[in-house]
């Protein structure tokens, strides 16, 4: 009899041969703690980024830098003619000039960290497909580059608080942690509307109309505590406008700096719920954005 023939072994696949060699898919999601250290790992990245962006912004206006302090304080300068002197929401709320610019300053960096997260990925699409890196690194230098252009807005602000009689005062302190709690909220909203303009670019077209509703709502040519004391909103509405995050950050640096110019005093809940707004956004946007990393730079 003929001895029975074995089969020859298959041969081995290229997706085993390269597991054998440590070789991953590129582009392929680590897990969520190795990713948070890939983004500490290019940290010096991120940062270098948020500069050059800066820079670049800039470097075609004769004024080049100073925009990041004229910008704001022109708009400044409409809204206390259109709201303050036209519309009259100055009656009532003590020192109406420096609830003015502080709300405009801190709402500044608010809107355009959340717009600029918006094209964060899909304006670095060239990017995002040569080089192989944690696709949050992006929406982060976008916070980062804002975050930076704040510090020298907030200087400047400070200095027109002074120049207004509003010497500086121990209780100036408390605008660091509200600008920090600010900043982290900023990060979570970022990273989900990077994620969201990754995938639907139109939104980058919409934010401006969203963007300008939130700030209204917000109270930052308003008084909200002095709407709704007035009898001009029902109590519900005023309160539901009161914990919008925005309102939050901007009340706290209000009461920071211009104290008492929100004509009433800040809930006892004020820190608890901006810190809360801060860890939900940061941590929901961060693996909400996460969740998708294996998606950036397809179609």
């Amino acid at each position: 009899m003929t001895p029975a023939t074995t089969a020859p072994a298959a041969a081995p696949t290229p997706a085993a041969i390269a597991a054998a060699h440590g070789l991953t898919l590129s582009g392929a999601r680590p897990p969520l703690p190795r990713y948070v250290r890939l983004l500490w790992e290019r940290r010096h990245f991120v940062t270098a980024y948020a500069t050059a962006r800066t820079r670049a912004a800039y470097s075609t206006a004769r004024l080049g830098g100073l925009w990041q302090l004229a910008t704001p304080l022109l708009n400044a300068a409409v809204y206390y003619a259109v709201f303050g002197v036209v519309m009259r929401q100055s009656h009532g709320v003590p020192d109406y000039l420096p609830f003015l610019l502080t709300g405009v300053f801190v709402w500044d960096f608010i809107g355009s960290t959340v717009n600029a997260g918006t094209r964060a990925v899909h304006a670095n699409l060239g990017l995002v497909r040569a080089l192989h890196f944690p696709r949050a690194s992006l929406p982060l230098a976008a916070v980062v580059q804002h975050f930076q252009q704040l510090l020298v807005s907030m200087g400047a602000l400070l200095a027109l608080l002074t120049a207004l009689g509003r010497p500086p005062r121990i209780r100036w302190l408390l605008a660091v942690p509200a600008l920090l709690l600010a900043a982290l909220f900023c990060t979570g909203c970022a990273l989900a509307m990077a994620r969201i303009g990754s995938r639907i670019p139109d939104t980058a077209q919409l934010m401006p109309f969203v963007l300008r509703t939130w700030m209204y709502a917000s109270g930052v040519m308003w008084s909200i505590g002095h709407v709704v004391g007035q009898g001009h909103l029902p109590h519900w509405a005023g309160t539901a406008l009161a914990a919008n995050p925005a309102a939050v950050y901007i009340d706290l640096v209000r009461d920071a700096l211009v104290d008492g110019s929100a004509a009433q005093p800040l809930p006892p809940h004020a820190w608890a719920l901006a810190a809360g707004w801060a860890v939900a956004a940061a941590a929901g946007g961060f693996v909400w954005f996460w969740r998708a990393e294996e998606e950036y730079g397809r179609g």
